[in-house]
């Protein structure tokens, strides 16, 4: 049997113990990004195939992940015979899929700005992407295999319900719309497709937010990005995806 001893520290090194473990003020606080207002959300999950004919018609895979349906777990939904459907979801389980386990966080989303294939984002992202500088960032900024944008969580808000989600594809529509998405004075989306929608959300997202259509283009919500530090215990933190 091991006999417990207790060690007894100076004030001054348990004190700066406690500093390097916890996060600064300014680390718990983050950085206050701009807010997007009565914005239009579609919905779209892994596995979903809404126009075979379409370069960007399939969610098989991603901007940032060819292998998006493989790296999530399959399809984000239920398996019919005309093929991956969506699903409502509900707080009971935490907004999670119910006939599949998630590799990787179902609370998803994408923004028109693709950093990566998109030959002006990837030149522009050191200038517009508000934490391009900051650390891990600013190391890989130069490099066109790593994207910058891929994981960077976002808060969404509809009707009193707030719920936040990481982002894992570029869209709806348009995929350099750096106005839009990194603007200060709220700007309208360039998108005009699908009632000009600004992004689109995961099944996860659209029960969290409590949608009024499980597929649709007509729900609104508000946005902003936040740092890891702004994001509160929730169903998103339960998987949280980084590759």
């Amino acid at each position: 049997m091991r006999t417990l001893r207790t060690v007894l520290l100076p004030l001054g090194l348990v004190a700066m113990l406690v500093a390097t473990a916890l996060p600064s003020h300014a680390e718990q606080r983050g950085t206050r990004y701009p807010g997007h207002t009565d914005i239009v959300a579609t919905t779209f999950w892994v596995g979903e195939i809404f126009d075979p004919s379409a370069e960007d018609g399939s969610q098989m895979f991603s901007t940032y992940d060819d292998h998006w349906f493989e790296s999530y777990g399959g399809c984000d939904g239920v398996v019919t015979a005309r093929g991956c459907e969506t699903e409502r979801r509900t707080a009971r389980n935490g907004y999670f899929p119910t006939k599949m386990k998630p590799r990787e966080n179902p609370f998803y989303l994408d923004l028109p700005y693709d950093d990566l294939n998109d030959r002006a984002g990837f030149a522009q992202r050191r200038k517009v992407v508000p934490w391009a500088d900051k650390s891990p960032w600013r190391r890989i900024v130069r490099d066109p295999d790593r994207s910058i944008m891929k994981n960077r969580w976002v808060k969404i808000s509809r009707r009193g319900h707030h719920c936040y989600g990481q982002i894992q594809d570029a869209g709806p529509g348009k995929y350099h719309d750096k106005k839009y998405v990194f603007g200060t004075k709220d700007a309208r989306p360039a998108n005009k497709r699908y009632n000009r929608a600004g992004m689109d959300v995961s099944p996860a997202l659209n029960g969290c937010l409590h949608f009024s259509e499980l597929n649709g283009d007509s729900d609104r919500v508000d946005w902003r990005f936040v740092d890891y530090a702004q994001v509160p215990p929730g169903p998103w933190k339960r998987i949280i995806t980084r590759s």
